[in-house]
């Protein structure tokens, strides 16, 4: 059995000046995993207006400064604000490694909680792993009620559209074989690129788990940045797509797991996977008669 992978971390900035240098140094605790061969961390400035861009190209600077570890960096700067989901695009051309994760210029994820996720790439036939904050964890903070709420208003959403038990769709670590992730035609360009990933990874019958993960999430005085209404968005256009209606719908992956799709959903090592799509199209017409 594979005893490490590589991994690339995929950091989205915008406006973080207060947070992000706090952030990536975080990041160089996973250099002492023997989990992980080899980390590139590639951050995308997407058009900050505030001293983010100055702050990350001093990083970069003291980082090429003092080259070597398993950590390999790499800076890019968007000109003009262009959306979170266009920075991880940026982001995910020059991804090279054997996973992919998504870790937000905050602290309201830590870094060490990839660690669990890894495993499960090491233990199971995952494709994919993602860290629930509602899942019973170590501690999370108390925050905003309307905020958990809506979360799972629209993790409902999503489980309808693609037939997944998921308890937390909206969580910022998906954690992805990098192949599969690369192989997914994303068109958002915001924050609905969240329930995107999630519907076309059901869509390509991946095996998903999910993790407990720590969660310390900010107030709007501290920064905290809303979806807004483009939560709401993963488009029609998503969502056609994910789901055409040819008989193309079930991929050679989808294949591949259809033994292993009557396993039980909870591991022997307590680890919570998800179940594939079934009927997502009348789930999604339910689901368009609702909101709409």
């Amino acid at each position: 059995m594979k005893t490490s992978v590589t991994l690339s971390i995929l950091v989205p900035v915008y406006n973080e000046q207060y947070l992000v240098r706090a952030s990536l140094e975080r990041l160089k605790l996973l250099s002492d995993s023997p989990l992980l061969e080899r980390i590139e961390v590639i951050v995308v400035d997407d058009g900050s207006t505030d001293r983010t861009n100055a702050i990350l190209r001093d990083f970069e600077s003291a980082e090429a400064a003092n080259p070597g570890g398993k950590l390999n960096w790499i800076f890019v700067y968007h000109e003009g604000n262009q959306g979170k989901a266009a920075a991880i695009h940026t982001a995910l051309q020059r991804a090279s490694a054997e996973l992919t994760v998504i870790h937000d210029a905050d602290l309201e994820y830590h870094p060490l909680d990839l660690l669990k996720m890894v495993q499960v790439f090491l233990e199971e036939q995952a494709d994919a792993v993602f860290g629930s904050r509602f899942l019973a964890s170590e501690y999370r903070r108390v925050l905003f009620f309307r905020h958990q709420l809506g979360n799972h208003f629209l993790t409902l959403l999503c489980n309808i559209v693609s037939d997944l038990n998921l308890t937390d769709m909206e969580t910022c670590y998906k954690m992805v074989r990098t192949t599969l992730l690369k192989s997914i035609p994303l068109v958002g360009t915001r924050f609905e690129i969240e329930p995107e990933i999630s519907v076309k990874l059901a869509k390509r019958g991946a095996r998903i788990f999910e993790v407990p993960i720590r969660y310390a999430g900010r107030t709007y005085q501290e920064g905290k940045k809303s979806a807004g209404k483009t939560a709401f968005e993963p488009s029609r256009r998503s969502s056609v797509s994910a789901f055409p209606t040819t008989s193309t719908r079930r991929t050679p992956m989808a294949a591949r797991f259809s033994a292993a799709s009557t396993a039980l959903p909870v591991s022997p090592n307590g680890w919570r996977m998800s179940s594939g799509p079934t009927s997502a199209k009348k789930c999604w017409k339910l689901v368009r008669g609702l909101v709409i």
